[in-house]
């Protein structure tokens, strides 16, 4: 079973639990370091969105390089439970709120904030991911003006869309994960 961490900030070298069972699929430390680099300094104070939860590394590695807020969503009672052990074990859920909710639920219901990235990595081959994206296009209220939507996907499930709002700009391949960036268009 492979093993995840925390790679930088103030939960440096944590080891996070993974979700029982296999149900879920975390993305790799190299890719996360990869994510992160990208990413940069931009992460201090920012708010995230962390759709499909899983383990909560994103978001969690978020937090421990100084964003401000994290919000994780997932309907796996087995993921919220070890979002909340990981935020603990890190000492960052003061600054984190957890939701046990469908993510299309969550998305169509009454708007948490605006936020300036949103994490999206479902289940694979469903296409819950393009799903998301048009979720996101048409209620584009969710992402902070400037702020990016990144997919996590294997790199077969891949399809380009075009949508109204969003644009994407970027891609990365690391093995079997492909990060596709998206940002809404300014109008």
């Amino acid at each position: 079973m492979a093993k995840i961490r925390v790679i930088a900030g103030s939960a440096k070298g944590r080891k996070l639990r993974l979700v029982p069972g296999g149900v879920t699929r975390p993305i790799g430390d190299r890719v996360k370091e990869s994510l992160f680099n990208i990413i940069g300094n931009d992460v201090l104070h920012s708010r995230w969105l962390d759709l499909f939860a899983g383990t909560g590394s994103v978001g969690i590695e978020a937090l421990s390089r100084g964003a401000e807020r994290a919000l994780f969503i997932d309907i796996n009672k087995k993921a919220i439970e070890t979002v909340i052990f990981n935020l603990q074990h890190t000492q960052l859920i003061d600054r984190a709120k957890v939701l046990r909710i469908d993510a299309f639920d969550f998305l169509q219901g009454e708007q948490e904030g605006d936020f300036d990235y949103i994490y999206i990595a479902p289940p694979q081959y469903a296409n819950l991911w393009i799903k998301a994206l048009k979720v996101l296009d048409e209620t584009s209220s969710w992402l902070h003006k400037g702020g990016w939507v990144i997919v996590q996907i294997h790199p077969k499930e891949y399809e380009p869309h075009e949508y109204l709002n969003l644009v994407e700009f970027d891609q990365r391949k690391y093995g079997n994960t492909l990060l596709s960036f998206y940002e809404m268009l300014d109008r």
